[in-house]
Order: C-alpha cells, then structure tokens, then sequence
C-alpha cells in the first residue's frame, strides 16, 4: 500500500523563489507524494500572489494548496501548523521543503524508493556530510556550522551533521503526542526537535543533499542564533526533561491554525 506523503513548503518572502519550489513538486518526486501544502506565514512581499498565479497556470493533478497562517507564528509556528494538518488529515509522513529554493526534494527519491523512510523516525537532510553538494555558502559559515555539529554531538553523544537544513521527513506517528509544541517558534525549532530526539531516544538518519544559495535572503542574524543555539543545547545538557518540557515560546498559543486561499 502506498504511503500517504504530504509535502509542507514553508514560505516567508519568497516571491522570487517559490515559483521554482511548486515546479519541483512536479518533477521526479510526484509519484511519491499525495498532497503538498504551502504555508504563509504573513509575507510582506507579493508571494502569495506568486503561488496563486503559479497554481492557476500548473498543469498537474496533485493536490497543492495555499494556506495562510491567522498570524506571524515564525518558522517553528509553520511546523506547527503543518504537523496539525498532517495528522488530522491521516498522512504517513510529512516532508518539509523550505519555500526559499535552497534544497531539493529530488534528494528523497533514494530514500523514498528503497523505502529507507520507514525505518526512521525522522530523515533529516545534511549539507555538511560527504556526499553533499553545496553551492553559494561561504567558507567561514561552513566551518561555524561544523563547529555547532561537532557541539551538538558531543552533548547529545550522537554524531549530527546538521542542525537544520530545510530538508526534512517525519514518520507523522512520531508527532501525535504533539510534544514539540512548546518548543520555540523561531528558527531554532529544528534545534528543540534534535533535542528531542535524544531525549525521546527517537531512530533518525541524516542523508546527503545538494543545497544552494543564490538568490534567497536569509532571515538569520548570526550572531544573535549561535548564542541563542549554544545557550539552549547547553541547558539541555545539564537539566534534560526537565529544560525540554518546559515553556520556550516568547507567546503562548493554544493553538496554531491557518486558513486556506482559494485559487
């Protein structure tokens, strides 16, 4: 039987690049997927427009729909609503691919033919192992994120080549206990979901992928997220459960919820 596989793109000032994302969805990995479902967190630009005109003139019978986030929940927020979906509407797994073109889901075709997926928990794609390709990323940022892997592995006592590359799939199973919901809803959310996975003794296989930087803008202030990143991983190292479970959003929200635009 085949698996039910959502795609989630979340898309934050994308305009220029989403357009690429949707013409991925219809390349070699639509046999694999059932749904792909575009998030919205706000935009100031005109991407949401972009995705309308997109999907008007995409000849594809796959199913593609816009959301719109009810307000700015940050990256990690966008998860939020993504996992919700996911499970209430009975998916297998879920695949993230980030709206800004930067990887490409073509990368999963190996795992999803060979059905790799189905013996992990979580596939967590890595810019920084062998076998990736990376085009466009400065020297001095490769080494700093070798450094933060390196970190990362050393306190949570397994080898991680990559703290967040955008290019993700969980087994949807694995979220029904919604216990990533009080993780932080900014860019370190991937962060809080690799602590999770040693605390929750959760099975993940990271894997190559090609990974490009040209055109996108990054919405990363450096500085400020080593910190916040080394802070957090640091905490976890002496306290666990106890700093896991705990409250790491700046507003609380009971509920994360999106609504769809139609064509």
């Amino acid at each position: 039987m085949k698996d039910k596989i959502l795609v989630f793109i979340p898309m934050y000032n994308c305009e220029k690049q989403i357009g690429r994302v949707i013409d991925q969805l219809v390349g070699e990995i639509k046999p694999y997927i059932s749904e792909a479902i575009i998030v919205n967190n706000r935009s100031t630009d005109n991407g949401e427009q972009v995705v309308l005109e997109k999907l008007k003139n995409l000849n594809t019978d796959l199913s593609i729909k816009l959301l719109r986030n009810n307000e700015n929940y940050g990256l990690g927020g966008s998860h939020k609503v993504a996992f919700k979906y996911a499970i209430e509407n009975n998916f297998d797994y879920i695949i993230v691919l980030h709206g800004d073109d930067q990887g490409n889901i073509a990368d999963f075709i190996p795992l999803l033919k060979n059905q790799v997926h189905k013996k992990y928990d979580c596939c967590l794609g890595a810019r920084f192992m062998k076998e990736s390709k990376i085009l466009g990323y400065s020297s001095f940022r490769t080494f700093g994120n070798k450094v933060y892997n390196l970190i990362f592995s050393i306190f949570l006592g397994k080898r991680i080549y990559d703290l967040g590359s955008g290019l993700n799939c969980y087994n949807v199973n694995l979220l029904k206990s919604n216990f990533f919901h009080k993780f932080a809803d900014n860019l370190t959310f991937n962060c809080y979901m690799l602590l999770a996975v040693n605390y929750y003794k959760q099975n993940i296989n990271f894997f190559p992928v090609s990974w490009r930087e040209e055109d996108q803008i990054s919405n990363v202030k450096m500085i400020n997220q080593a910190l916040t990143t080394l802070l957090l991983v640091t905490k976890y190292f002496f306290i666990r459960g106890k700093y896991l479970n705990s409250e790491h959003r700046k507003k609380i929200i009971d509920s994360y919820n999106a609504i769809e635009i139609s064509r």
